[in-house]
């Protein structure tokens, strides 16, 4: 079978034209779309999706298309930007929305959908506005089969499709018949997946010789040959159409490849075996398939390799609710590949673990965090000083404009800085909203202060809780724990951290987890025994949270906990440093014993903020000078760490 002729040296591996709209995907399981009552938002559209699952898989990815100039649009733009996907060929466009489709998931064969896309966005892509120095530069150009059905897209399609051809780009059909869009079916029946039309199928043909590689499901090379219910003569028509490959996705039977002639049964033609998965979501399993079929092909592999790939692909996907999240990531890939196949993918551990843990994210190669989640101790101080609790969310607003002070003046520090905030409504909630969105790490904390065995701060359901929280908000937890404990207060304590676990990867929040051993359960000379001890508890435990919080070890214990780490979540994104309330000089001192990669910076909030506190609740000082007390404190420990991580390594000493 023949090889594709890729262009080599090209810095865009695959263009994906077509659909880029938002999807709604009910959240009730096993009900009608009527009767759904929440929706989870997506990226979504049949290009968009592969688009997005190619870049999730490492190829250079690109995309064609047209959104409008509102919300939605810069929702989409925003969610291909990070995840790798260059967005520069997207129109946007001022007076059209963007799409829109409403997704059901009623059981394993009835998926409702809703289209809204009247007059939107991307079926408006402006053909004249096709950039032929773009598509000079790209080793493949897909295009899905809604852009071939109306005057405007399909003009766009047939000028990218030109350029494409006169140079010597791949140019990709996935056929992504849905009838409703060629207006074959009531508005609202999306879910119709097949329609027998002679009007389709002669457009259809008058397009397929512009291909070198065709991809669809037995029901649309039925539309596209125009033989009811015969997939061999189907398939023969449009051979007379084209010499492209044709790949004919058959479900769980999975693929089967046709170079040249057609043969007389399709299990003649080249076939890979389908993976054998339980269903939960058949949507998007066909643009997981092309995304991992192309993401073979363009690295070189053959046919049947590849086309393993996009099978594993698609049955991955299957088994998850949404569609472009639902793309798997080379490390989940290679773990389905070890041999780890499992019947129901969501519902193996380690798979779903690398899918939240090896996408793309936000990078923190180092972070300083301010942390002012405190609450009693706020209060302490306010009843001591004789203040308001108002006075309170004042303070907690001046340390925000503390930290967004320092990033204004400190340039180097963007991208660096955090801040720990509480959410109670009558305290940190207000500075909290005010710290989301700018870029910040924040996070939030859940425990009830000061409880032991671990309680939840204002509700016994954090599941619930979390519904709530905007998705970059760090769910933060501390546990007071020794691995000493007496036996019914550890497991009473794991029972909590295994609710907390469970809530965060449903929610898909990150997670900090903050280990304080209590003081009286400390043996004499311990310099970070115990809280290694109970974070490799706690991941025999099954826990592996994205960020750990510890107090200061000495250096021999942070190799331990470095090692530990390494071995037991190589995707953890890294431990800091707490304070505790020690003097700033303690802390900086300490900051020389962690020199091991895991570290990435400290969380620090009484040593910084708590004599400027007090001197302002007592009318001592102004914000002004506050505010000066707070930033020279923390910078302070910004240059203390620095200086750590500039200075020779240091030999083990005993901590304070």
């Amino acid at each position: 079978m023949r090889k594709l002729s890729f262009p080599e040296r090209r810095p865009i591996d695959i263009a994906c034209l077509g659909r880029l709209a938002v999807d709604l995907y009910a959240d009730q399981i096993g009900c009608s779309l009527e009767d759904a009552t929440s929706f989870s938002k997506y990226l979504g559209g049949s290009s968009a999706n592969i688009a997005f699952g190619t870049a999730r898989l490492g190829l250079a990815s690109a995309m064609v298309s047209r959104v409008g100039d509102e919300q939605n649009g810069r929702f989409l733009l925003n969610t291909l930007q990070r995840e790798g996907c260059d967005v520069s060929q997207v129109q946007i466009d001022p007076q059209r929305l963007t799409g829109m489709v409403l997704l059901g998931i009623k059981d394993q064969d009835t998926f409702p959908l809703l289209f809204a896309r009247e007059n939107c966005a991307d079926m408006a892509l402006d053909a004249d506005a096709i950039n032929e120095d773009f598509i000079a530069r790209c080793r493949s150009l897909l295009i899905t089969g809604t852009h071939l059905s109306t005057p405007t897209v399909l003009a766009a399609s047939r000028r990218a499709l030109e350029l494409a051809g006169r140079h010597g780009v791949i140019r990709v059909l996935d056929i992504d018949y849905r009838p409703v869009l060629w207006g074959l079916t009531g508005r609202g029946d999306g879910e119709t997946r097949y329609v027998g039309s002679q009007a389709v199928t002669r457009h259809l043909q008058e397009q397929l010789g512009q291909f070198e590689l065709i991809i669809g499901t037995e029901e649309e090379w039925m539309i596209a040959g125009g033989v009811e219910g015969d997939l061999i003569s189907c398939l023969r028509r449009a051979r007379e159409c084209t010499q492209a490959v044709f790949v004919v996705k058959r479900g769980a039977l999975g693929c089967s490849i046709i170079d040249g002639a057609v043969p007389t049964r399709i299990d003649d033609a080249l076939t890979v075996m389908g993976e054998r998965v339980e269903v939960l979501n058949v949507l998007g399993a066909g643009d997981a398939f092309a995304s991992g079929l192309l993401a073979g092909l363009l690295r070189g592999k053959d046919w049947r390799e590849s086309a393993g790939i996009a099978n594993a692909c698609g049955a991955i996907v299957v088994s998850r609710h949404g569609c472009a999240p639902a793309m798997p990531t080379p490390a989940e890939l290679a773990h389905w590949f070890s041999g780890n196949r499992h019947p129901r993918p969501d519902h193996d551990p380690q798979l779903a673990h690398l899918h939240r843990a090896s996408i793309r994210r936000k990078d923190w190669p180092e972070l300083y965090v301010l942390a002012y989640d405190h609450r009693s101790q706020f209060e302490d101080m306010a009843h001591k000083a004789g203040a308001e609790p108002a006075q309170l969310v004042r303070l907690k607003h001046l340390l925000n404009e503390v930290v967004a002070g320092i990033e204004h003046h400190e340039p180097g520090l963007r991208g660096r800085l955090g801040v720990l905030v509480d959410g109670r409504p009558d305290l940190g909630e207000p500075a909290l909203h005010l710290a989301t969105g700018r870029g910040w790490w924040v996070g939030r904390p859940i425990e009830q202060p000061g409880s032991r065995p671990l309680r939840f701060d204002g509700t016994r359901s954090l599941g619930s809780q979390l519904k709530h929280w905007p998705r970059e908000q760090v769910v933060k937890c501390l546990v007071f724990y020794h691995p000493s404990d007496a036996a019914a207060l550890r497991h009473e304590q794991d029972e909590w951290l295994l609710q907390v676990a469970e809530a965060t990867r449903a929610s898909g929040h990150e997670l900090l987890l903050e280990v304080i051993p209590p003081r009286d359960t400390l043996a004499p000379g311990d310099t970070g025994e115990a809280v290694v001890e109970a974070i490799r508890h706690f991941y025999d435990l099954g826990l592996k949270p994205e960020w750990w919080k510890v107090g200061a070890l000495s250096a021999h214990q942070w190799d331990a906990l470095d090692a530990l780490v390494r071995e037991r979540d190589p995707y953890c994104r890294g431990a800091v440093i707490l304070g505790l309330s020690q003097p700033l000089d303690e802390l900086v001192a300490s900051f020389a014993q962690a020199r091991v990669p895991l570290v990435k910076g400290f969380m620090v909030g009484r040593s910084v903020w708590s004599e400027p506190s007090q001197a302002w609740l007592r009318g001592e000082i102004d914000d002004t000078r506050f505010k000066a007390g707070v930033k020279a404190n923390f910078m302070r420990l910004v240059d203390g760490w620095r200086a750590s991580r500039a200075a020779a390594p240091v030999t083990e000493e005993v901590l304070p």
